[in-house]
C-alpha cells in the first residue's frame, strides 16, 4: 500500500515537471501570441499555487528569470500584468524564490512601472503586489525598496490615487483606483514594520498630515481601517515619530474619530469595531510616551473607552486591546486616573479581573488599578491630612472646583482600596474559611442526626408489642430527658424557636406564623397516662422560592382508641425535612437512618400477613410514597366493598334490622361479612 502511494506521489511530481516544461516552451515560441502567453502564465501560477515545490523546480530551470524579463520586455500590458502577477504568487509560496527575485534590477523596474503614466492601474497594482511579497518579512527587501527610490513613488500614489474625499465605490473608476490606495498603504505598513525599520518610519512619517486630512473627511470604514494600520506601524517603539505624530496633530484627529465612533456605536455593531481599530492606533502613540495621555483628557477619552469596555458585541481580544489603552492613559496622568474613578471605571476593572479567565486581560486589568492606586489614595484623604507637593495641591484643587461633591467618591475610593486589599488576601482567606466551614458543618450534623433521632421517637406512635415493651420505656426516658434538657436551656419562647431553627435546617427558607399548640403524648404501654405539655409555636413553612405551600398529607383515618391525633410540627414536616437533611449530611449512616422512618419498610423481613401488615401502616404516623399509596388504595376498596354490601342487605332486612346495621358500618374497625362467609375488617 505504501509502495502504490509513493509511486503515485513519484507519478505526479513527474506530470508536474512535465507540464512546467511544456509551458516554459509556450512562453518561449508564442512570442507574437499574448493571449496564449498570458494562459500559459496563468496555467503555471495555478501549478505553483497548487504545489509549493513547483516555484523551486521552475527556478531551477530558468522559468522564473524568463518571467520576469518577459515582464520587462513584452509590449502587451497584459502580458505584464499576468508575469508580474504569476512571479508575486511564486516568490509568496517559497522564500528561496523570494531571494532570486530580491535584486535591484527588479525594484527599478517595478518602480518604472509606477512612475510611467502609460502604465494602466492593473499593471501599477500587480507592481504594487510584487513589491509587498518581496518586502515583507525580508529586511534586505525593505532596504533595497529605499535605497531604489521605491518608496518614494508608493508614497506619491499614497497622497494622489484618491483625489477626492467622497468615496464613491459603486464607480468602476474609483473602485480601481481604491484597490491600488489600499495596495500601496498595505505595502507602506511592511515597508516600515516586520521587521522594523526605523528609516523607512522616518520617511514615511511625512505621510501623517495627509492621512489626518483623510480622518476627518471621511470617516468610512474603508479609509479608516487601512490609514489607522498605517499610522500604528509607522510610529510602533519610535519615540521621535510618536511625538512627530502629536505634534501635527495626529492624536487630536484620532480622539476626535475615536469619539464620533464611540457615539454611533449604541445604534451600529461596526461602529463599535471601527472604534477598537482606533483604540489600538491611540495606544500604539502614547504606549511609550504616557505623558501623552494628557492629550487625551481634553476629549475624555478614558470615559468613552469604558463606555465600549461594556458593548456586548466585542471579544476578550478586543477587550483586551481597550484596557491596555486605559492603562497607557492612566500611567502617568491623573486627570485621566481621576476620570477612570469619577465614571466607575475601578469597578469595572475588579470585574474583569474576577470575571475573566484570559491571562492577559488579566494582567491589563491589574496594570490599570495599580495606576490608580495613588489617586485613589489621595481622593480618600482631606488636603490637610495629606502632605502634597505645591503642584499637586493646586491641581486638587482644580479638580475640587470643577467637582464639587468629592465625598461620595472618597467613600468609593476606600471600599475599592478595601475590595482590591480582599483580592490579594483571597487565596489565603478562601483556604481558611473551607477549614472552619468543614468543622462547622461537620458539628451540625453530628446535632442534627441526635435531634431527629430524638424527635422521631417522642413522635411515634401506636401499640408496642410486649416483648419490645423495655425498648419502649428507655426510648421513652431517653426522649423525656432530651426534652428536659432543652427546656432547661431554652427558658422561654425565643429561646426555644432559636434551638428549633438549629435543629431544622429547613427552617431558614421558610416563614412562620405564631400559633400556640399543645403536645400531648400518652404512654400507651401502661395503663397509667401521663401528660407531658409542652408549648410550641406552630410554624406553618413556606418555600421562598415558591408560591406552594408544602404540607404532610391529611393522615388517614385510624381507630383513635389505639392511636392519638400527630401534631409534632417535625413530624407534620418530616418528608421536607427529610428531602433537605439527606442532601447536606455526609455520612451514610445518616442518610440510611432518615430513609427507613416508615413502618412498613422497617418491618420487611419480620412474620408479616395480609391483616398485621395493614395495621402496621395504619399505626404508623409516616408512610413511604409506596405504603402510602398501597393503604390509600386499601382504604378506597373497602369503603367501596362497605357501600355495596350494606345497600344489598338493605333490601332485604326489615327496618329495624337496616337501623342496626347502618350503625355497625358507621363504627371504625367494623367487620363485614362478604357472601361466602370470608370476612373484611373495616378500618
Amino acid at each position: 500500500m505504501q509502495t502504490n502511494m509513493e509511486s503515485e506521489d513519484t507519478k505526479k511530481i513527474q506530470e508536474m515537471k512535465t507540464d512546467l516544461n511544456l509551458l516554459l516552451e509556450c512562453l518561449k515560441y508564442q512570442m507574437d501570441n499574448a493571449f496564449s502567453q498570458k494562459e500559459a502564465l496563468v496555467t503555471i501560477h495555478s501549478i505553483c499555487q497548487q504545489n509549493s515545490n513547483a516555484g523551486v523546480y521552475f527556478r531551477e530551470i530558468g522559468g522564473l528569470m524568463f518571467v520576469k524579463n518577459l515582464a520587462k520586455s513584452s509590449e502587451h500590458s497584459m502580458v505584464k500584468e499576468a508575469a508580474l502577477y504569476t512571479l508575486g504568487a511564486v516568490a509568496e509560496q517559497n522564500v528561496y524564490c523570494q531571494q532570486t527575485l530580491c535584486t535591484s534590477e527588479l525594484f527599478e523596474d517595478l518602480t518604472w512601472f509606477l512612475s510611467d503614466n502609460d502604465s494602466n492601474t492593473n499593471l501599477k497594482r500587480m507592481s504594487v503586489y510584487v513589491i509587498l511579497v518581496l518586502v515583507s518579512n525580508n529586511r534586505i527587501g525593505q532596504t533595497l525598496v529605499r535605497e531604489t527610490g521605491c518608496i518614494s513613488v508608493l508614497s506619491h500614489l499614497f497622497r494622489t490615487v484618491l483625489s477626492k474625499y467622497e468615496l464613491n465605490l459603486s464607480d468602476k473608476n474609483v473602485f480601481q483606483n481604491y484597490q491600488l490606495w489600499s495596495s500601496v498603504c498595505s505595502t507602506l505598513c511592511v515597508c516600515v514594520n516586520n521587521p522594523q525599520n526605523d528609516e523607512n518610519q522616518m520617511l514615511c512619517c511625512s505621510l501623517f498630515p495627509h492621512a489626518n486630512d483623510w480622518l476627518i473627511n471621511c470617516m468610512q470604514p474603508e479609509i479608516i481601517r487601512p490609514i489607522c494600520s498605517f499610522i500604528g506601524l509607522t510610529l510602533a517603539n519610535n519615540t521621535y515619530i510618536q511625538k512627530y505624530f502629536i505634534s501635527v496633530g495626529g492624536l487630536d484627529v484620532l480622539s476626535q474619530v475615536l469619539v464620533q465612533l464611540e457615539s454611533d456605536s449604541h445604534e451600529t455593531l461596526s461602529s463599535a469595531k471601527l472604534a477598537v481599530v482606533v483604540t489600538k492606533t491611540v495606544d500604539a502613540c502614547i504606549a511609550d510616551n504616557p505623558t501623552f495621555g494628557a492629550v487625551l483628557s481634553k476629549y475624555h477619552i478614558v470615559s468613552k473607552l469604558l463606555a465600549l469596555l461594556l458593548h456586548e458585541s466585542l471579544d476578550s481580544g478586543e477587550k483586551f486591546s481597550i484596557i491596555l489603552t486605559l492603562g497607557h492613559c492612566t500611567e502617568d496622568c491623573e486627570e485621566n486616573q481621576y476620570d477612570l474613578f469619577k465614571n466607575n471605571g475601578l469597578p469595572l476593572m475588579i470585574q474583569a479581573l474576577t470575571e475573566s479567565q484570559n491571562e492577559e486581560l488579566n494582567k491589563a486589568a491589574t496594570f490599570v488599578l495599580h495606576n490608580c492606586k495613588k489617586i485613589t489614595e489621595k481622593l480618600s484623604l482631606s488636603l490637610g491630612e495629606y502632605s502634597f507637593d505645591e503642584n499637586e495641591v493646586e491641581r486638587l484643587k482644580d479638580i475640587n472646583m470643577k467637582e464639587k461633591n468629592l465625598e461620595e467618591y472618597w467613600k468609593k475610593a476606600k471600599e475599592i482600596l478595601h475590595r482590591i486589599e480582599q483580592l490579594e488576601r483571597e487565596g489565603n482567606e478562601e483556604k481558611i474559611q473551607t477549614e472552619k466551614y468543614e468543622d462547622t458543618f461537620s458539628s451540625m450534623n453530628i446535632n442534627i442526626q441526635n435531634t431527629f433521632k430524638h424527635l422521631h421517637a417522642d413522635s411515634s406512635g401506636g401499640v408496642p408489642k410486649a416483648e419490645d415493651k423495655d425498648k419502649s420505656q428507655s426510648r421513652r426516658l431517653q426522649s423525656h430527658k432530651s426534652h428536659e434538657a432543652m427546656s432547661k436551656a431554652c427558658t422561654n419562647d425565643d429561646q426555644m424557636k432559636t434551638l428549633l431553627k438549629s435543629a431544622n435546617p429547613v427552617n431558614s427558607c421558610y416563614r412562620e406564623s405564631g400559633q400556640n399548640k399543645t403536645v400531648c403524648k400518652t404512654n400507651s404501654s401502661s395503663n397509667q397516662n401521663v401528660c407531658e405539655e409542652t408549648t410550641f409555636e406552630k410554624k406553618n413553612f413556606v418555600s421562598q422560592s415558591s408560591d406552594h405551600v408544602f404540607k404532610h398529607p391529611t393522615p388517614t383515618a385510624k381507630n383513635t382508641k389505639q392511636q392519638l391525633p400527630v401534631t409534632d410540627p417535625f413530624t407534620l414536616c418530616s418528608d421536607i425535612i427529610n428531602k433537605e437533611v439527606i442532601n447536606f449530611l455526609a455520612t451514610d449512616n445518616c442518610s440510611k437512618m432518615l430513609k427507613y422512618r416508615c413502618s412498613g419498610c422497617i418491618a420487611v423481613g419480620k412474620s408479616l400477613n395480609s391483616r398485621n401488615f395493614s395495621k402496621l401502616l395504619h399505626s404508623c404516623p409516616y408512610q413511604c410514597d409506596r405504603h402510602k399509596v398501597i393503604v390509600e388504595a386499601e382504604d378506597t376498596y373497602k369503603s367501596e366493598l362497605r357501600k355495596s354490601l350494606i345497600c344489598n342487605k338493605k333490601i332485604l332486612l326489615t327496618p329495624r334490622r337496616r337501623q342496626q346495621l347502618s350503625n355497625e358500618s358507621t363504627a371504625p374497625g367494623g367487620i363485614i361479612t362478604e357472601p361466602f362467609g370470608k370476612t373484611v375488617s373495616i378500618r
